[in-house]
């Protein structure tokens, strides 16, 4: 039952990961079109192609290998500075901007002269570059959103799941009492578990962030509401002074960092709280931020990813996964004693992170990623604006092709990565709890 369940898991990642690429050439395609630009094919996957069907002047189709997809364009590329795009050197940097150039006029037919891609206003181009992305984006809000809507998070909410009856400090390594240890002020103030907090010196409390704020700010003697039975009960805690964890400025906690701080001595109770459309909305920023600051981050992981491939090192909780640690992670997440409804909100949140990185991946102002096509479709309006603005000609398309050099460099960097997080995921993968 557990082999069929990973690959039930990993069968449900796939599934998920084509629809995602497709979204994601859809973005594409569809303001191609609109802006009357010709796409010979659209394609999910690359390698052999196991179907495809002719419609319009467009072949849709699905490739053998998965790992991504494509649409052509006519035209991505000015022609040379002397109108050909056939001329060859023996240079093999002129090689690769010739091969570009040629490419992107495969397939050119009668008529096509007026819908090449570079011959659209760079406004036009940063659109259809950015189509792409922006799709993975709105599916990763869209999913992200609904589960945090209909199904929730672990959150810790004011019921008291359990009442240390000491105080030990939050850094040492252990949960028992020792001898010469004090007592709680929770434990000699009588909390029992599951009374509910409702108020905080007179003040009102209903979320763990704010009662934990609180706390926190509090040393000496307190109030505490809470409800027990169906009746409210007022305790009279003095708090003391304790090594806490730390807390950053959105009351998330930070590793293996402490301050000192008041202390009561409870565990608050965890329950899936469904959040409203600000709250989730919220989430999802906070989500887009720390995904953003993990692909800059990203040159610092490889040290630590070689170590846990070749080394003996531990493979990090915030390591990067690639599309195999993703799908291992559904297997995973399939087997898991948890309800139904723990497992699907599970995946579709992997589903949602995996859109969220291909946007912020493909955002990168590099080529051979949209986030490049963009730049230079910028940096070909800023250089017009500037020559009209001084009067000067017009200095025409900015060919990016003569980047291409620039964009195998770093093609090649990417798959290098790629491959080392591969083997990662093979060897010393990325495990769930």
């Amino acid at each position: 039952m557990t082999v069929l369940l990973t690959i039930l898991g990993i069968a449900v990642f796939a599934v998920g990961l084509l629809i995602s690429i497709a979204w994601h050439e859809l973005g594409h395609l569809s303001t191609a079109k609109l802006f009357g630009i010709r796409v010979p094919q659209y394609m999910v996957g690359f390698g052999p192609t196991l179907w495809s069907r002719q419609k319009g002047e467009t072949e849709y189709g699905i490739k053998a290998i998965p790992m991504g997809g494509y649409i052509r364009m006519i035209g991505m590329f000015p022609p040379g500075e002397d109108g050909r795009i056939e001329a060859r050197s023996t240079s093999p940097w002129r090689g690769m901007i010739e091969d570009a150039r040629s490419a992107a006029y495969e397939e050119l037919r009668p008529g096509d002269e007026t819908r090449l891609f570079y011959t659209r206003k760079p406004w036009k181009r940063v659109i259809v570059m950015f189509a792409g992305p922006f799709m993975n984006l709105v599916l990763a809000v869209a999913i992200f959103v609904g589960v945090c809507m209909t199904f929730g998070f672990a959150t810790q909410t004011t019921e008291v799941a359990g009442v240390q009856k000491c105080i030990i400090a939050q850094s040492e390594e252990r949960d028992t009492c020792a001898k010469g240890d004090k007592v709680s002020p929770a434990h000699a103030a009588g909390l029992k578990a599951g009374d509910r907090i409702v108020a905080f010196n007179g003040r009102p409390v209903d979320d763990w962030g704010t009662l934990s704020a609180h706390i926190r700010d509090t040393i000496g003697p307190a109030t505490l509401t809470v409800e027990r039975d169906g009746k409210q009960v007022v305790l009279h805690p003095t708090l003391a002074k304790n090594l806490v964890v730390k807390k950053d400025e959105d009351g998330e906690v930070v590793p293996d960092e402490y301050v000192v701080a008041g202390y009561l001595g409870f565990a608050a109770k965890t329950e899936i709280v469904p959040l409203t459309l600000g709250q989730s909305v919220d989430r999802m920023g906070d989500m887009i931020e720390n995904g953003a600051e993990a692909v800059i981050a990203l040159p610092s992981k490889i040290p630590d990813l070689w170590d846990a491939t070749f080394g003996d090192g531990e493979r990090k909780a915030d390591s990067p996964v690639g599309i195999v640690g993703a799908a291992r992670i559904s297997g995973e997440v399939m087997n898991l004693d948890v309800p139904a409804q723990n497992i699907v909100a599970t995946l579709l949140l992997v589903l949602a992170t995996f859109n969220l990185s291909l946007f912020l991946f493909n955002m990168l102002p590099l080529l051979p990623l949209d986030g490049g096509h963009i730049a230079g479709a910028l940096w070909e309006s800023l250089r017009r604006h500037v020559a009209k603005l001084f009067r000067r000609p017009d200095p025409g398309p900015f060919d990016v092709a003569k980047l291409m050099p620039v964009a195998y460099v770093v093609a090649g960097i990417f798959i290098c990565f790629t491959l080392l997080v591969l083997l990662a995921d093979i060897v010393n993968p990325v495990k769930i709890s």
